[in-house]
């Protein structure tokens, strides 16, 4: 649900191609999709949607670069 929900997001909001073809492990930022204000943007639909509050030290491709990895940090952080 979460992933859907991202993937969702990401597709609506951000120009991609091809959204079937968009792989939930795919980095946003190595292929252009999201960029650093891009950023922003997801981290306030997180912040709202998911209701966490994501802190700078958190801003970091490992937790924001794919539909994958943002999934599991929304996981982690709603514990």
């Amino acid at each position: 649900m979460t992933k859907e929900k991202i993937r969702q997001f990401v597709t609506t909001n951000f120009y991609v191609a091809d959204p079937a073809a968009l792989q939930d492990g795919e980095s946003l930022l190595d292929s252009g999709i999201v960029d650093s204000t891009g950023v922003l943007e997801v981290i306030g639909f997180l912040e709202e949607t998911f209701g966490i509050k994501v802190e700078d030290r958190e801003m970091l491709p490992e937790n924001l670069d794919s539909i994958e990895r943002i999934a599991a940090f929304v996981t982690r952080k709603k514990g």
